[in-house]
């Protein structure tokens, strides 16, 4: 009997540079400070940026909007509705070691159709983050 094992490589720290590099230069086209964070399968942080002029927060919202993504393996654009009163998450349970953010701005990163990471951003509007974060996914592909 053989067995084949289906192997995805991971989010490697050249892959995080480059979600960071790339939400950054989105971010500062359209002239927002951001904070930028890219986490591995695993939920461990791969790569973190905040710009100088980003509000101090910002770098624990992008972190947990990424985390957020991982967790759910969603934008966390898509969740927003899922948490109000009779959505999906209403009840979801908030015991978990990070709190989870329902703010867009967090993306899951896949490879192969395999979930291997995610980005968040956090700065500006939620709605900015959330294509900054896109931008940052799509230039990985």
């Amino acid at each position: 009997m053989s067995t084949t094992t289906l192997t995805v490589a991971p989010l490697t720290t050249h892959d995080a540079d480059l979600l960071l590099t790339a939400a950054r230069r989105a971010a500062e086209a359209a002239g927002v400070t951001v904070s930028v964070t890219v986490l591995d399968a695993g939920g461990h942080l791969l790569a973190f940026r905040r710009d100088d002029r980003a509000v101090l927060i910002s770098g624990e919202t992008s972190t947990r909007k990424a985390y957020t993504a991982l967790q759910l393996n969603a934008p966390t654009a898509a969740l927003v509705d899922a948490v109000q009163p009779g959505g999906l998450f209403h009840t979801l349970p908030t015991a978990l070691d990070r709190p989870l953010l329902f703010i867009a701005g967090g993306v899951p990163v896949h490879r192969d159709g395999r979930l291997i990471g995610a980005v968040g951003v956090g700065g500006g509007a939620p709605e900015q983050d959330h294509g900054f974060a896109t931008a940052a996914v799509a230039a990985l592909v």
